[in-house]
Protein backbone atom coordinates (compact mmCIF):
# COMPACT_ATOMS: atom_id res chain seq x y z
CA UNK A 1 0.00 0.00 0.00
CA UNK A 2 1.07 3.59 -0.48
CA UNK A 3 2.59 5.42 2.46
CA UNK A 4 0.58 8.36 3.86
CA UNK A 5 1.43 11.77 2.43
CA UNK A 6 3.61 13.97 4.61
CA UNK A 7 3.80 17.74 4.81
CA UNK A 8 6.96 19.67 5.73
CA UNK A 9 6.95 20.68 9.38
CA UNK A 10 6.85 24.34 10.34
CA UNK A 11 9.75 25.11 12.71
CA UNK A 12 7.56 27.58 14.64
CA UNK A 13 5.03 24.88 15.54
CA UNK A 14 6.08 22.13 17.96
CA UNK A 15 5.71 18.66 16.42
CA UNK A 16 2.92 16.34 17.52
CA UNK A 17 3.85 13.06 19.13
CA UNK A 18 4.20 10.42 16.43
CA UNK A 19 1.48 7.81 16.01
CA UNK A 20 2.55 4.23 16.57
CA UNK A 21 3.47 2.61 13.24
CA UNK A 22 0.95 0.32 11.62
CA UNK A 23 1.88 -3.34 11.77
CA UNK A 24 3.49 -4.58 8.58
CA UNK A 25 1.12 -6.77 6.60
CA UNK A 26 2.43 -8.93 3.82
CA UNK A 27 0.58 -8.25 0.58
CA UNK A 28 -2.13 -10.65 -0.41
CA UNK A 29 -2.27 -11.82 -4.01
CA UNK A 30 -4.81 -9.05 -4.71
CA UNK A 31 -2.36 -6.43 -3.37
CA UNK A 32 0.74 -7.76 -5.08
CA UNK A 33 2.73 -5.19 -7.03
CA UNK A 34 4.37 -7.82 -9.19
CA UNK A 35 3.21 -7.20 -12.80
CA UNK A 36 3.19 -10.90 -13.57
CA UNK A 37 0.88 -11.62 -10.64
CA UNK A 38 -1.24 -8.56 -11.47
CA UNK A 39 -1.86 -9.94 -14.98
CA UNK A 40 -3.07 -13.22 -13.50
CA UNK A 41 -5.56 -11.61 -11.09
CA UNK A 42 -9.27 -11.93 -11.59
CA UNK A 43 -11.46 -8.92 -12.30
CA UNK A 44 -12.87 -9.07 -8.77
CA UNK A 45 -9.36 -8.99 -7.30
CA UNK A 46 -8.41 -6.04 -9.52
CA UNK A 47 -11.55 -4.15 -8.49
CA UNK A 48 -10.80 -4.86 -4.82
CA UNK A 49 -7.21 -3.72 -5.32
CA UNK A 50 -8.13 -0.44 -7.03
CA UNK A 51 -10.86 0.26 -4.48
CA UNK A 52 -8.37 -0.14 -1.64
CA UNK A 53 -5.77 2.01 -3.37
CA UNK A 54 -8.22 4.80 -4.21
CA UNK A 55 -9.57 4.73 -0.66
CA UNK A 56 -6.04 5.06 0.74
CA UNK A 57 -5.21 7.82 -1.72
CA UNK A 58 -8.31 9.84 -0.82
CA UNK A 59 -7.67 9.35 2.92
CA UNK A 60 -4.07 10.54 2.53
CA UNK A 61 -5.08 13.59 0.49
CA UNK A 62 -7.69 14.54 3.09
CA UNK A 63 -5.10 14.17 5.84
CA UNK A 64 -2.77 16.46 3.88
CA UNK A 65 -5.53 19.04 3.42
CA UNK A 66 -6.39 18.89 7.13
CA UNK A 67 -2.73 19.33 8.11
CA UNK A 68 -2.24 22.20 5.66
CA UNK A 69 -5.32 24.04 6.92
CA UNK A 70 -4.30 23.47 10.54
CA UNK A 71 -0.86 24.96 9.91
CA UNK A 72 -2.33 27.92 8.04
CA UNK A 73 -4.86 28.46 10.82
CA UNK A 74 -2.15 28.48 13.48
CA UNK A 75 -0.08 30.99 11.52
CA UNK A 76 -3.14 33.17 10.97
CA UNK A 77 -3.94 33.04 14.71
CA UNK A 78 -0.43 34.11 15.70
CA UNK A 79 -0.46 36.87 13.08
CA UNK A 80 -3.84 38.13 14.28
CA UNK A 81 -2.62 38.20 17.89
CA UNK A 82 0.46 40.19 16.92
CA UNK A 83 -1.65 42.63 14.93
CA UNK A 84 -3.93 43.01 17.94
CA UNK A 85 -1.00 43.89 20.19
CA UNK A 86 0.30 46.38 17.64
CA UNK A 87 -3.16 47.91 17.39
CA UNK A 88 -3.36 48.49 21.15
CA UNK A 89 0.06 50.17 21.19
CA UNK A 90 -0.91 52.30 18.19
CA UNK A 91 -4.16 53.28 19.90
CA UNK A 92 -2.25 54.79 22.80
CA UNK A 93 0.03 56.61 20.37
CA UNK A 94 -2.93 58.00 18.44
CA UNK A 95 -4.48 59.21 21.70
CA UNK A 96 -1.31 61.12 22.54
CA UNK A 97 -1.17 62.65 19.06
CA UNK A 98 -4.82 63.69 19.20
CA UNK A 99 -4.26 65.35 22.56
CA UNK A 100 -1.29 67.22 21.08
CA UNK A 101 -3.37 68.30 18.05
CA UNK A 102 -6.19 69.59 20.25
CA UNK A 103 -3.69 71.44 22.45
CA UNK A 104 -2.05 73.01 19.37
CA UNK A 105 -5.41 74.13 17.94
CA UNK A 106 -6.39 75.48 21.36
CA UNK A 107 -3.71 78.16 20.90
CA UNK A 108 -5.81 79.78 18.13
CA UNK A 109 -9.35 78.46 18.82
CA UNK A 110 -11.34 77.74 21.97
CA UNK A 111 -10.64 74.27 23.37
CA UNK A 112 -14.13 72.96 22.49
CA UNK A 113 -13.75 74.13 18.86
CA UNK A 114 -10.32 72.57 18.48
CA UNK A 115 -11.64 69.25 19.86
CA UNK A 116 -14.57 69.43 17.40
CA UNK A 117 -12.26 70.04 14.41
CA UNK A 118 -10.08 67.08 15.37
CA UNK A 119 -13.15 64.83 15.82
CA UNK A 120 -14.53 65.73 12.36
CA UNK A 121 -11.18 64.98 10.74
CA UNK A 122 -11.09 61.63 12.55
CA UNK A 123 -14.60 60.69 11.39
CA UNK A 124 -13.70 61.53 7.78
CA UNK A 125 -10.56 59.39 7.98
CA UNK A 126 -12.57 56.53 9.53
CA UNK A 127 -15.09 56.69 6.66
CA UNK A 128 -12.36 56.50 4.03
CA UNK A 129 -10.65 53.57 5.78
CA UNK A 130 -14.00 51.74 6.15
CA UNK A 131 -14.72 52.08 2.42
CA UNK A 132 -11.24 50.78 1.53
CA UNK A 133 -11.71 47.86 3.93
CA UNK A 134 -15.07 46.98 2.39
CA UNK A 135 -13.53 47.02 -1.09
CA UNK A 136 -10.66 44.74 -0.04
CA UNK A 137 -12.97 42.30 1.76
CA UNK A 138 -15.17 41.95 -1.32
CA UNK A 139 -12.08 40.98 -3.36
CA UNK A 140 -10.83 38.40 -0.85
CA UNK A 141 -10.70 34.78 -1.89
CA UNK A 142 -11.58 31.90 0.47
CA UNK A 143 -8.82 29.93 2.15
CA UNK A 144 -8.17 26.81 0.10
CA UNK A 145 -5.66 24.04 0.78
CA UNK A 146 -3.88 24.60 -2.54
CA UNK A 147 -1.30 21.83 -2.23
CA UNK A 148 -3.93 19.21 -1.41
CA UNK A 149 -6.16 20.37 -4.28
CA UNK A 150 -3.22 20.24 -6.69
CA UNK A 151 -2.36 16.76 -5.43
CA UNK A 152 -5.93 15.56 -6.00
CA UNK A 153 -5.93 16.99 -9.53
CA UNK A 154 -2.64 15.25 -10.29
CA UNK A 155 -3.92 11.97 -8.85
CA UNK A 156 -7.14 12.21 -10.88
CA UNK A 157 -5.14 12.87 -14.06
CA UNK A 158 -2.93 9.85 -13.42
CA UNK A 159 -5.95 7.61 -12.80
CA UNK A 160 -7.57 8.83 -16.03
CA UNK A 161 -4.40 8.16 -18.01
CA UNK A 162 -4.08 4.64 -16.62
CA UNK A 163 -7.79 3.92 -17.12
CA UNK A 164 -7.46 4.47 -20.88
CA UNK A 165 -4.68 1.88 -21.24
Amino acid sequence: MAEPATFPADPAIPPRPARPPRPAISPTPAESTDPVNAAELSTGDLVTRITTQVSTLVRDELALARLELTQKGKKAGVGAGLFGGAGIAALYGVGALLTAAIAALALVLPVWASALVVAVVLFLAAGVVALLGKKNLSQATPAVPTEAVDGLKTDAQIVKEHAHR
